[in-house]
């Protein structure tokens, strides 16, 4: 099928669209105030992702955020790539930016790594795996999720390189960086030696 610049161009704006506002869904927030708990934005990192509704010491709930989370991306990114595959790759990366900047909490949310895997899923399935398995052998090796989110995501473009092409490995690129930069205290502190590890009260 023909599509001329405009029509392009408009694709590109709804993809990019709404891909945002899927992603922008609080779901943490949202599945923790249903369940009667505190607001998550004041307990322990102040994000909205699985990691922080940890915190509460609802696992459950937890879980049903983490899929979520990476639900949202997915589905952004297959929605919208009916309308071309670019615009699949585009609309999960707004998804991403979506969580990490959703509009509705004054542009504060989590770090994505729950909706980046969403998205590497559902673009590539094969890469979302290896991140995935990366994301566990680093968590188990190391003990601490932000190294393990670090690790498993900044092999993403090196994964889509061997396994998917270039359009694929723009946009993990992207989501890696993106990553890096939202766990910029992670970072810090784990330079320190001040970063929790998994299980440590």
């Amino acid at each position: 099928m023909f599509v001329d610049e405009n029509q392009l161009l408009l694709f590109f704006a709804v993809s990019a669209f709404g891909g945002y506002l899927l992603g922008s869904i609080p779901f943490g927030l949202l599945i923790t105030k249903f369940a009667g708990q505190e607001d998550i934005r004041n307990i322990g990192s102040g994000n909205i992702g699985a990691t922080n509704v940890l915190r509460t010491g609802k696992k459950g709930l937890a879980a049903a955020t983490l899929l979520l989370d990476g639900g949202k991306g997915a589905v952004a990114a297959l929605a919208f790539a009916t309308l071309g595959v670019d615009m699949g790759l585009i609309a999960g990366l707004t998804a991403v930016i979506g969580h990490n900047f959703p509009v509705w909490l004054k542009f504060k949310g989590g770090k994505g790594v729950a909706t980046t895997l969403g998205v590497l899923i559902a673009t590539s399935w094969p890469v979302g795996l290896l991140c995935i398995l990366t994301w566990l052998g680093s968590a188990a090796i190391f003990r601490y999720s932000s190294l393990a989110a670090l690790v498993s995501l900044a092999a993403s473009p090196a994964y889509m390189y061997f396994l998917d092409d270039f359009h694929h490995v723009w946009m993990a690129a992207i989501l890696a960086v993106l990553s890096i930069v939202r766990h910029h205290e992670n970072i810090r502190r784990l330079a320190n030696g001040e970063e929790s590890k998994i299980g440590k009260k």
